[in-house]
């Protein structure tokens, strides 16, 4: 595989296309009869393929796991209804007239302004949890920590079975439950109220469908203001009843209606990039605003193409990688991956022919008018738990916005510089500052270094000197912190990132390992220019979270909030019993410091000689036969 990305790049092709094609995008389905007839086309062409393959007996390759069976919907819009389904209202019960004011930011988020799906979010004097099938409310004050209520993650009449609850979000006084059933096929919108008094209500549930959204590494919901966004890859199965995947909504009752089409062919756009008829997917972006009448409305867009997809949400648009490595193994050619940009709003989506693929959502930074892109060799996406198995080798692709068009457009050799290093496995990357800083989270003796890469000019990449590990890669504001494993050590390293990037301390706590590999589970709190408190769960001992002070990149012990060692508690859990996206995090709310473990919440406070002292604790957990 050695230099297998920098081959790649160079038999990239230079130049784009015309100037014309650079200002266009794609192109539309311009009815519901040249969508069907296009996609007949394709199941001709795989029929013939196939016949041609049992001839010739191929080697065997591996693609995508077939989607789970959706139920069959409506029967589909005709071309003349399909103007009609651009947006579908579903209308419910009415929010209270005053919001309470905006909740504080407690989650570690990719990009300023747009939150993500997490476990735990702050409303005023509360603290929100979802665990494991239900929604927590607990009120967090100088005076107080107390559960207050207590609520089923998902609506009366609504069976949890085979469903996951794992992602909320919240607007206003609305909480957005997300979650996936694969009983149904879809994922589930759950929406809450919380009042003043921090009491839980149910309101409505909707049913999106689409395919399973998991990945070990991304979210799958965003909210920019009251807009809900969500990324999914829906498998058109075209020897299946194919219209049954176009992304639809409806909401959820006791008998719930069928389904209304939000995608019409003429919001679905075409790349001219090949595909089996069993790879082929609809990469859809759908957007469902929050009113002020708790009414959910949603449009989508989608892009027809390959599968394999790593996705970003910048502050306007959809980034998605597709092509390139629906099947392990499979030699890429240059420009065969193609990067879609949906704009959120109105404007039809554009594309960029690109090589390689990028290891997860975190190789992104839209920032001055360009698109930075960590890519590599062997990367197939961070659908699942694909994004631990990156490896190969590396390129920063750098290109203009502008360059993007329609499906001719393509990259030039110019936009990529080729990058030091081949990674095995396990490859970690974040841009902090001016910077691009990866690593693997697997090295032994001999393995390649972790690299800082300026991003803005054709600067070299700088090789850290660090003795452990690259496991998890986080901003001190315009400065880096790199953690990682020395042998049974956890290592906390400070770089400072200005005209060159530069290790600066290191903190060690002897025998122990992170608990959370999640973004959400670090947060840091700055406090001053290159100072500030940051918290990370781990374990050692037992369970705690672990919080150091950054003072000018000087990195010292503040102290632990410990989980308390106790027999496992029946909960009587009926959904999500596995804390997928883990279960501790640290909180930052003023002066106050918390650390979620599981079912208990504690408080801690800094004392004048800069140690951290426990002041009280809760446990929320469900009360069953009257006892916690």
């Amino acid at each position: 595989m050695k230099n297998a990305l920098l081959l790649l790049v160079a038999l990239t092709s230079t130049g784009l296309a015309t100037a014309a094609e650079s200002r266009a995008h794609l192109q539309p389905f311009a009815s519901e009869k040249a969508l069907q007839i296009h996609l007949e086309k394709i199941k001709a062409q795989e029929a013939e393929a196939r016949r041609n393959a049992e001839k010739n007996s191929p080697e065997e390759t591996y693609g995508l796991p077939t989607p789970t069976a959706i139920p069959p919907p409506s029967a589909p819009a005709s071309a003349s209804e399909a103007k009609q389904v651009d947006s579908v209202q579903v209308t419910g019960s009415r929010m209270a007239q005053s919001d309470a004011a905006e909740s504080d930011a407690i989650t570690n988020v990719q990009t300023q302004g747009v939150d993500e799906g997490g476990i735990v979010k702050k409303l005023g004097n509360y603290l929100i949890v979802l665990r494991r099938g239900r929604l927590f409310s607990i009120e967090a004050t100088d005076a107080a920590l107390r559960p207050v209520s207590m609520i089923n993650a998902y609506g009366p009449g609504i069976s949890p079975q085979g469903a996951w609850y794992d992602e909320m979000l919240i607007s206003g006084r609305t909480l957005v439950v997300i979650g996936y059933s694969y009983a149904r096929g879809g994922t589930e919108i759950g929406l809450f109220h919380i009042d003043e008094a921090g009491k839980l209500s149910y309101r409505n549930t909707y049913h999106l469908r689409s395919s399973d959204y998991y990945s070990s590494r991304n979210y799958a919901s965003r909210l920019i203001g009251k807009q809900l966004i969500f990324y999914s890859p829906m498998s058109l199965n075209l020897y299946d009843n194919w219209e049954n995947s176009l992304p639809s909504v409806r909401a959820w009752r006791a008998n719930p209606g069928a389904f209304k089409r939000i995608l019409p062919a003429t919001e679905i756009y075409q790349t001219g990039l090949s595909s089996s008829g069993y790879d082929l997917t609809l990469h859809s972006v759908t957007t469902c605003d929050i009113t002020e009448q708790s009414t959910l409305e949603c449009r989508a867009k989608a892009v027809l193409g390959p599968s394999s997809r790593v996705f970003y949400v910048a502050a306007d648009s959809v980034y998605v990688w597709i092509g390139g490595g629906s099947a392990y193994g499979r030699a890429r050619k240059p420009n065969e991956s193609m990067l879609l940009r949906m704009p959120l709003g109105n404007a039809a989506p554009q594309a960029l022919r690109v090589s390689g693929s990028p290891i997860d959502q975190m190789s992104f930074l839209e920032r001055n008018g360009y698109i930075n892109v960590l890519v590599g060799s062997a990367s197939n996406g961070d659908g699942m738990w694909r994004a631990e198995g990156s490896a190969g080798s590396l390129a920063l692709l750098r290109a203009p916005l502008h360059a993007f068009g329609g499906r001719s457009a393509r990259s030039k050799e110019k936009h990529y510089r080729p990058l030091p290093a081949e990674y095995r496995w396990g490859i970690q990357n974040r841009y902090v500052g001016d910077w691009l800083i990866y690593g693997s989270q697997y090295t032994r003796a001999g393995d390649a270094a972790t690299y800082a890469v300026p991003i803005a000019y054709d600067g070299k990449a700088v090789p850290l000197t660090l003795k452990h590990s690259t496991e998890r890669i986080e901003a001190l504001g315009n400065d880096a912190l790199i953690v990682g494993n020395s042998g049974n050590d956890l290592v906390f390293s400070s770089v400072r990132l200005d005209t060159e990037a530069t290790p600066v301390s290191g903190y060690i706590q002897r025998n122990a390992v992170q608990s959370e590999s999640r973004t959400h589970g670090f947060f840091y709190q700055p406090q001053a220019e290159r100072a500030g408190l940051l918290g990370l769960p781990i374990l050692g001992q037992g369970a705690s979270v672990k919080y150091l002070r950054n003072k000018n990149l000087q990195l010292s012990d503040v102290g632990e909030l410990s989980a308390r060692a106790r027999p496992p508690r029946d909960d009587a859990c009926q959904a999500s019993c596995v804390d997928w996206y883990g279960n501790a995090r640290p909180i930052f709310i003023g002066n106050r410091i918390y650390a979620l473990m599981g079912y208990e919440l504690v408080e801690g406070r800094i004392d004048r000689d800069d140690t951290l002292t426990e002041i009280r604790r809760t446990d929320y957990a469900p009360m069953i036969n009257g006892q916690r």
